[in-house]
């Protein structure tokens, strides 16, 4: 059972890149034809996302990255995440009644980490210079663009959001979003990449546009500053892996949800994934429930480390694994899913680029939901995300809100490698649908031998709180099985199938060199290589 994509895997030697937009795959491409590399690329591709998908990333977000240099062999990890304004209080929430921080508004923004994480990956690994890989998106911004069809959509589906204040104008044309083809400029934004191009992050983070930032958001109530702003910096980290069937699997560390893979491909290892068969009734039941298991450990243990003491090492062992395995029962769902007592044991862009070196960069850029906090701070372009939101009030959560603390980040880019050689460079966008996506696109890979089209095009399953959500055009004898089972079972079709998330894939031949890419049929993207 296929979303019928009439797509075929991509193929080519000399490089490769895929996102969600065809504009900003086109640019990537073009700078690999320019001498630059799959980092630089990246931040190019991911600089024109910021125009032609306004809703979905920006450079009021944050941004992840996995490198891997063909070099080297090892795979690094970027978090180019903000954290918390200096002035964040739990006690001033919950004094004028809120018992969950809001999704929108002043509270919900947390420092925009993008600009600062594209010059710190591209200082460090890239071949090219800022200003040069940023020309292509002030050019859309300023001499305009036409919106492809499930842009139009999202951004339509904002307009309440956008309006709430006066500012969110610059992404409305007489108070309504643009239609597809519309022909679209953003000059406010376009002249805000120009700062950044002439004068780095620098121009970001200190003088007019950090004041304007920090003015607008205390302005509204929040506790974004510009001191907030001047210290912010992006930090390398070591990777996180685990091996799933002779590939290992890596993801960012917390206080990213990539654990939550990685966990359920340790609940899953031990279970004939392969024999049950693709999308049968027991592959699905044995990958929901390791899926639900490691989101409920996520939702108590995954936070900042460099604050909370997050348990990674534990969560990521497979005796841990073996533990929350044993509490899957074949035939019947789980009716509560507990967190598992560790302390005792011890809508996003997404990029995939592969260089012809074999450098390789999974790199993931976001302002949250659409339009993030629905704030744009005025004569900028710059929409603020709403990262904040995330926080827990609970002040003895790891989680728990407090001052220049990184939230629990939903981004994840994500690699493979077999041995001491790269396999997959892949990722999916879309929220808490991400880790979950991962977990199915791999297994369809390994455990069933899918080209990585093909595996992109497979009816995947998403774990909700209300539920699990299933794509239209299953067999409706594995969805009343399921039923049986205990699984509150909810069919999605349509546009809404954007929610399933959006992947792009690629692979690569150690022998021949040779890439092979995959974009999602259920977004707009574009998978370009040569």
């Amino acid at each position: 059972m296929f979303f019928d994509s009439r797509r075929s895997t991509v193929h080519g030697n000399n490089g490769m890149i895929a996102t969600s937009q065809p504009l900003a795959a086109i640019a990537g491409l073009k700078v690999l034809f320019d001498g630059g590399n799959a980092i630089d690329a990246c931040v190019a591709a991911a600089a024109v996302l910021n125009v032609v998908e306004p809703e979905s990333t920006g450079i009021g977000g944050d941004m992840f990255a996995l490198v891997r240099m063909a070099d080297t062999k090892k795979v690094v990890s970027l978090n180019g995440s903000g954290r918390s304004g200096s002035g964040a209080s739990i006690e001033e929430l919950k004094s004028k009644g809120f018992n969950k921080l809001p999704d929108i508004g002043p509270y919900s923004v947390s420092v925009p980490g993008t600009v600062d994480g594209w010059e710190t990956i591209m200082n460090e690994y890239g071949n090219m210079t800022l200003q040069e890989v940023l020309k292509p998106a002030i050019d859309y911004a300023i001499n305009g663009f036409a919106v492809s069809d499930i842009i139009s959509y999202q951004w339509k589906g904002q307009l309440d959001k956008l309006a709430q204040y006066p500012s969110g104008n610059e992404f409305l044309f007489s108070g309504k979003g643009p239609n597809e083809g519309d022909f679209v400029k953003l000059p406010t934004l376009g002249k805000t990449l120009q700062a950044i191009a002439e004068g780095g992050s620098e121009a970001f983070y200190t003088g007019e546009i950090a004041k304007k930032i920090s003015d607008y958001v205390q302005q509204l109530g929040g506790w974004v500053t510009e001191s907030d702003l001047k210290n912010h910096h992006s930090d390398w980290d070591e990777a996180i892996s685990t091996d799933y069937r002779g590939v290992t699997c890596w993801e960012c560390p917390p206080a990213g949800q990539g654990i939550v893979a990685l966990e359920a491909m340790n609940i899953v290892e031990e279970f004939d994934i392969a024999g049950m068969g693709a999308q049968s009734v027991e592959a699905y039941h044995h990958m929901i429930e390791a899926v639900r298991l490691s989101f409920a450990d996520a939702g108590k243990y995954v936070a900042d480390p460099r604050v909370s003491d997050v348990p990674t090492d534990v969560l990521m062992s497979k005796a841990y694994a073996a533990k929350r395995r044993a509490l899957i029962d074949p035939n019947k769902a789980m009716q509560d899913v507990p967190y598992g007592d560790v302390m005792k044991d011890g809508d996003t862009v997404y990029i995939s680029c592969v260089d012809k070196d074999g450098n390789a960069c999974s790199f993931i850029n976001s302002i949250f939901t659409n339009f993030g906090s629905g704030l744009v701070v005025p004569e900028t372009g710059i929409v603020l995300q709403n990262r904040g939101s995330l926080f827990e009030l609970e002040k003895d959560h790891l989680n728990a809100l407090e001052p220049n603390k990184r939230p629990f980040h939903t981004i994840i880019p994500a690699m493979a490698t077999k041995g001491d050689d790269l396999f997959l460079c892949y990722g999916i966008m879309g929220g808490y649908m991400q880790p979950q996506a991962h977990l199915q696109i791999v297994s369809d890979i390994v455990d069933h031998g899918m080209d990585v089209q093909k595996a992109i095009n497979a009816l995947r399953f998403m774990v909700s709180p209300s539920g699990v959500f299933l794509e239209e055009g299953i067999d409706p004898s594995i969805v009343e099985s399921l039923r049986k089972m205990g699984h509150n079972i909810q069919l999605i079709s349509g546009h809404a199938r954007v929610g399933m998330g959006g992947a792009q894939v690629i692979m690569r031949n150690p022998e021949t060199g040779v890439l092979s890419g995959g974009s999602e049929p259920r977004k707009d993207g574009c998978v370009v290589g040569w």
